[in-house]
């Protein structure tokens, strides 16, 4: 029982609260990089689910994809594909920057080598524990109507395609759980606010990007923020959610585009 209570209630670390001029500039710090980042995904989220629901077509009769083509020739495109990679990376290693001058930094929220082959076990634990209900939740939402039917990748077939599929994969993995989990809850943490403030703000950012796949997308997205968010405020390692979330996204990027057409819930571009 007392682990059960542990982890839904877990005491606030030892972390000093900041006041005054300092808590003012921690404040504007969230404000401006949710902004220019995720944040600002989730406000063009939210507009995309609006447009949907405006239409005449029902949710899960339309379609949304996540990598698509950015040019029509396939060298630019290529070069677009990695740039949007590159502009993720940006985003992690900016969460990094601000640990750091925080006085954090890597190893502060567990992105170091200390237990290499404990956080790979534990990110495809976390991987099963979020992918397999995921894809089902999925399911079910689109079946009703409350969520669009989404084309993970919808690249042309060029040789770079599966390269690029998995660069994106590790780069979306890393910025999120750097800025959404690792920099967000630790700046949340000087604020003052308790664990399960902290993790509820940093979950509902999260799904609140995903809106444009609909509710399904939000809520799915909303509850992973939660295990994740909690797993490392309980462990302090980032790591094997990282490993975690890269490991789905392959999974789902690369499967969709080696099998869609050829299984059912996995429609073609």
């Amino acid at each position: 029982m007392s682990t059960l209570r542990a982890w839904l209630a877990p005491p606030r670390p030892d972390v000093e609260v900041v006041t005054g001029r300092e808590r003012r500039l921690v404040v504007t710090e969230i404000l401006v990089v949710a902004t220019v980042t995720l944040g600002l995904s989730g406000l063009r989220s939210l507009i995309s689910l609006l447009d949907s629901l405006a239409a005449p077509t029902p949710l899960s009769q339309r379609q949304v994809s996540i990598d698509r083509p950015l040019a029509t020739d396939a060298w630019v495109d290529l070069a677009a594909q990695l740039a949007s990679s590159l502009q993720l990376v940006a985003w992690g290693g900016l969460g990094l920057y601000l640990l750091l001058r925080a006085g954090s930094g890597p190893r502060g929220v567990g992105l170091d080598g200390r237990s290499p082959g404990r956080d790979l076990l534990r990110a495809c634990g976390l991987a099963a524990l979020i992918g397999i209900p995921g894809l089902a939740f999925y399911l079910v939402t689109r079946a009703i109507g409350l969520n669009l039917t989404v084309v993970p990748s919808v690249l042309d077939d060029h040789w770079w395609r599966l390269p690029v599929l998995v660069l994106s994969a590790l780069a979306n993995s890393w910025a999120e759980e750097v800025l959404v989990v690792g920099w967000l809850l630790s700046a949340l943490r000087r604020l003052g606010l308790t664990e399960n403030r902290s993790l509820l703000v940093a979950a509902l950012l999260r799904g609140s990007y995903h809106l444009y796949q609909g509710f399904g997308g939000g809520v799915g997205n909303l509850v992973m923020g939660l295990v994740f968010g909690r797993y490392w405020q309980r462990t302090g390692r980032l790591w094997p959610l990282v490993g975690a979330h890269a490991l789905i996204d392959v999974v789902a990027f690369v499967g969709s585009a080696l099998l869609a057409g050829r299984v059912s819930f996995l429609p073609g571009p």
